[in-house]
């Protein structure tokens, strides 16, 4: 595996560790441990029975459909719920992370139409705000000047497969915004079987092979909260939950 586009410093990381369980543990104590749950039980889900308030100040039972809240009894306003609270917020950011993936994805699209080899510069590829911000200049340095002409033309030469695709260059910073970052997994560099990388550590897509380095931090997981191990491993639902999913090497080759 060759690999392309160093942007950050290689950590000392273990997957094997224990400190790996007690660093993400903390992100999944709200619900007590149970053999019979599964990574998607610490996900949103929607609650079948809501509640509004009625005419004589009561409440009632409502359908999925309808808007769910209760009532503050110092001023008969609505308040929402904790757990109505969580659910908002990440269904805003879910569809940030989706808003600045489809903004890549027709930024590529579009260089291809326009007779282009699908190439787009990294910094235009960077799209959300809190690290534009940031990392404010840093893409206009000499050494990521460098380091985009360098991907381009590996891109454009065609011989071999650059991993993961353009879109997907900065998904992990496109998919959790910096003020939203709670926890950090640093990978070491993309996957670099086909359908694999998808520019977050660890991370495949549905549908795909879960990889041994994934397969070793669920069972982390398993061990720690006796979590079962689910069926895919795609950890889009992490990011948008506050957890950096970063490979300390952006993109990468196949030499094999």
């Amino acid at each position: 595996m060759k690999t392309l586009g160093v942007l950050f410093h290689k950590p000392s990381f273990s997957l094997s560790s224990s400190s790996f369980s007690r660093q993400i543990s903390p992100l999944f104590l709200s619900m007590p441990p149970s053999s019979s749950n599964t990574l998607i039980d610490f996900f949103p889900r929607s609650n079948p029975k809501r509640r509004k308030i009625t005419s004589n100040g009561g409440t009632a039972q409502l359908s999925n459909g309808d808007a769910d809240f209760s009532e503050n009894p110092s001023d008969g306003s609505c308040v929402l719920t904790p757990e109505q609270k969580f659910r908002m917020e990440f269904n805003k950011s879910l569809a940030l992370a989706k808003r600045n993936l489809k903004v890549c994805s027709e930024k590529v699209q579009n260089s291809k139409v326009e007779g282009g080899n699908g190439y787009v510069k990294l910094k235009e590829l960077l799209v959300e705000e809190s690290w534009l911000e940031a990392l404010h200049g840093e893409l206009e340095k000499p050494y990521a000047k460098n380091l985009c002409k360098f991907v381009e033309s590996e891109i454009g030469d065609g011989k071999v497969p650059i991993y993961p695709p353009p879109h997907l260059i900065f998904n992990a910073l496109n998919s959790t915004p910096l003020n939203k970052v709670k926890a950090v997994i640093l990978g070491q560099d993309p996957y670099h079987g086909p359908g694999q990388a998808m520019g977050l550590s660890f991370s495949v897509p549905e549908g795909i092979k879960i990889p041994s380095s994934l397969g070793n931090i669920f069972k982390e997981l398993k061990q720690d909260l006796g979590c079962s191990i689910p069926t895919h491993g795609n950890l889009e639902r992490w990011t948008v939950q506050g957890v950096l999913l970063l490979n300390t090497v952006l993109t990468g080759i196949c030499l094999i």
